[in-house]
């Protein structure tokens, strides 16, 4: 609590006199701004923005709009950041001409040097906006491209218990495709086809197939119909799935959309878990899969999944592994009460469809708000695996963070990096 109240005074404090500085600059390259009516709308603009980060990340609104408020701030705080470094620029200029002018001999009756006599550089001030600019030129640029970029991740998934019949299985994953976003059709053939390509021997969708409506799968229901495995395609429901962001007539309405997300599951050929387990077997071998309905620790998404239920009858199976939709269930839920699970498969967080993936490093702004949102993490024996998503939600586009497609090799034994 203390650390996050220190956060909300010193971040505010911090933008705060990040926009001051900035403003020192922009009253340089135009007159204008010096006036009552734009410093009015500077300021009640410098706050807004703060106000639109701390709602981003604890507010009780969707993820889709947190991510959308997040953006909209990061991307205002990229063009800041490139306008500083010329004002920064500008300012070491002055004081390099300062000292200079302090060392030098100064003639009979000249008046000594003083930092705030050297001028700003007006030329560099609007060069400062121009170059601001350009990042969020490339970015709106480059957004849409990114929607249909999807990227292969390999991941090897060491288990000590794994029964010699599962050694070296293949498993893909897929999740968020929300239906009702896509402009596309034809573009999302892409991510399926390279899923099929991999050959993996049971698939898993990890929730959220729609918006709001599950008439909106009825125009994608060609392209992941081909979505098929040898052991079976399992399919868990997300927090959209349940039609809570919609409007409904009447609750029967609201009642018979939920029916009919079940029969799209059936239509597309998916076994739909909803709190509930399943037994792949292979020669005299077995693995579980178990399946829950939405359950997220935060209070704006509904916990409807019931792990009491889905692990019934699971105690003589050597490998569990959970699909559930939102990762802040593992650390809230399975990993105090059910450390029989091996390895949990996630979405949801859409790595805000911003920020920067590599082999090596990894960030987004939805790292405040998630401790798990994209690939893989361990806590003792027990792993997660956070999917960040095929489709996207609340604003058209995808930067550094692209949609993805996982594809899991299971391994007997001890994973080598996490040896003691």
């Amino acid at each position: 609590m203390q650390g996050n109240a220190l956060y909300l005074i010193l971040v505010p404090l911090v933008l705060l006199a990040l926009d001051y500085y900035l403003l020192r600059g922009i009253n340089t390259a135009f007159k204008f701004t010096r006036k009552k009516w734009f410093l009015g709308l500077y300021w009640f603009g410098a706050v807004f923005l703060i106000a639109v980060l701390l709602l981003g990340i604890y507010s009780k609104m969707s993820v889709g709009a947190r991510g959308a408020f997040l953006f909209l701030f990061f991307i205002t705080f990229i063009f800041k950041l490139f306008y500083a470094l010329f004002i920064a620029v500008d300012d070491l200029r002055r004081f390099i001409v300062y000292l200079f002018r302090k060392n030098k001999k100064p003639a009979t009756n000249a008046a000594p040097a003083t930092f705030k006599a050297i001028p700003r550089s007006e030329f560099l001030m609007k060069a400062g906006i121009l170059a601001g600019a350009v990042p969020l030129y490339l970015i709106k640029h480059n957004m849409s491209k990114g929607l249909y970029d999807y990227q292969l991740k390999n991941v090897t998934l060491y288990l000590p218990n794994l029964p010699k019949a599962f050694d070296g299985m293949r498993i893909g994953q897929i999740s968020d495709i929300h239906s009702g976003s896509f402009h596309s059709v034809h573009d999302m053939h892409g991510g399926v086809d390279m899923l099929m390509n991999q050959k993996a021997d049971v698939i898993f969708f990890t929730g959220d197939l729609v918006n709001g409506q599950t008439s909106e799968v009825n125009r994608v229901v060609d392209v992941f119909k081909k979505v098929r495995a040898p052991h079976g395609v399992y399919s868990i429901l997300g927090n959209h799935d349940y039609g809570d962001y919609g409007q409904w007539p009447t609750p029967a309405d609201k009642d018979r959309n939920f029916a009919d997300m079940i029969q799209a599951h059936k239509t597309l050929g998916w076994d739909l878990l909803i709190d509930e387990h399943r037994r792949v077997k292979v020669g005299n071998d077995e693995l579980g899969i178990l399946g829950i309905g939405n359950w997220g620790e935060m209070s704006r998404f509904p916990k409807y999944g019931k792990m009491e239920k889905a692990v019934v009858n699971t105690d003589d199976l050597p490998v569990k592994l959970l699909l559930s939709h939102d990762p802040s269930h593992w650390r809230a839920e399975v990993i105090p009460k059910y450390p029989q699970i091996d390895v949990m498969f996630s979405g949801h967080t859409h790595g805000m469809q911003f920020g920067v993936r590599t082999d090596d490093f990894q960030w987004s702004p939805i790292e405040y708000v998630y401790q798990e949102w994209a690939g893989l993490y361990r806590e003792k024996h027990q792993q997660i695996y956070v999917n960040v998503g095929y489709g996207f939600l609340a604003y058209p586009g995808r930067i550094g963070i692209l949609p993805e497609i996982t594809m899991f090799t299971l391994k007997a034994g001890e994973d080598p990096a996490f040896k003691a």
